[in-house]
């Protein structure tokens, strides 16, 4: 090219190509280059477009007629979506490609929520309107089997109680994600409140609580009440779900030096199987378990970990989970303790 198109294409920020008359493509900035890679230039615009969307918009616009069209690219980890803006300019056309991926992604995460929510609550009310209807009908005179049937009642119940209990906790610690906490609070006198909370629950499961690290206070910019939850959380589960009879979970806490200053680190061990390595990229997605009815069976809810990562985050943390096959797992929280 010879009249600056190139030059004039290289300074859009997004993505930006330029196809001849000959219906090659005559240039690209290099932000379309980076997402098709430099051997576009020259090419045929079918082998580098091949979706029938796109190659329908570019046949529009040769007809003088501007028109979008949806391009799907094929990422390591998900896919890309860009919106394709397709303009006419004399015997060329432009492409301008605007990235919506993220929000496609958040398109999807919303209707997998709706749909999660929508199966959770609806798998325990189907169980409770046909309890209902029996006792309505077949055992309106059986005292044993109401007996049955009103307990199985209250425990879906109550477990329908714990989803929106747990919805109601992820909104609100969504919406102060952003405000870090002020309060200076003891995580060590947390750590042993927690403990002593879930010790029931322990002796239940023949499971030992050992602390290390608490004995002293260790002071640090919080939310009490979100640290106590995440501390719940994260012992519970290893009580619950990571500790086969006669283990040990291990909740610790120690300081580090990180790259940006020191670091608080507390961490919650169990005995326990461990976890496949390719469930923990996943852990903390909102209604991901590794064993859904073993996790319904326990009460749980599918919220807890998203909870804790949502919480870690307004406290400006990270979320570290490390776990191996047959040798347990390790759920950390790093903290600044600027």
């Amino acid at each position: 090219m010879n009249d600056g198109s190139d030059n004039v294409i290289a300074g859009v920020p997004i993505p930006v190509v330029l196809i001849g008359a000959d219906d090659r493509v005559e240039a690209a900035n290099p932000a379309a280059q980076a997402l098709f890679g430099s051997a576009i230039v020259g090419r045929h615009h079918v082998l580098s477009f091949r979706q029938p969307e796109v190659v329908a918009a570019i046949a529009a616009a040769r007809s003088g007629q501007a028109g979008r069209a949806r391009l799907i690219t094929q990422g390591e980890t998900q896919d890309g979506v860009h919106e394709v803006t397709v303009t006419p300019v004399g015997e060329r056309v432009v492409l301008a490609f605007e990235d919506h991926s993220a929000l496609a992604q958040m398109d999807q995460m919303r209707r997998d929520f709706v749909a999660n929510v929508s199966h959770e609550l609806r798998t325990p009310l189907t169980a409770m309107i046909g309890f209902i209807e029996t006792l309505q009908g077949p055992a309106k005179e059986d005292t044993r089997a109401r007996e049955r049937f009103l307990g199985i009642m209250a425990r879906e119940a109550e477990r329908m109680n714990r989803l929106v209990r747990d919805l109601l906790h992820l909104s609100r610690v969504e919406a102060e994600e952003r405000v870090r906490p002020s309060d200076e609070v003891d995580l060590a006198a947390l750590t042993r409140s927690a403990a002593a909370m879930l010790k029931p629950v322990a002796e239940e499961g023949r499971v030992t609580i050992r602390l290390e690290g608490t004995d002293t206070p260790v002071l640090l910019r919080a939310d009490s009440d979100q640290m106590m939850q995440v501390l719940s959380n994260l012992i519970e589960n290893a009580v619950k779900y990571g500790s086969p009879p006669g283990a040990t979970v291990t909740a610790r806490i120690a300081r580090e030096n990180g790259p940006r200053g020191p670091l608080l680190r507390l961490s919650v061990s169990d005995q326990g199987e461990g976890i496949d390595a390719q469930h923990l990229p996943r852990l903390t997605e909102r209604f991901y378990r590794v064993d859904s009815h073993r996790s319904r069976e326990k009460g749980g809810t599918g919220l807890g970990l998203a909870i804790v990562k949502h919480i870690i985050s307004r406290h400006r943390g990270r979320l570290i989970i490390e776990s191996e096959k047959g040798k347990g797992s390790r759920f950390s929280m790093l903290l600044p303790l600027d």
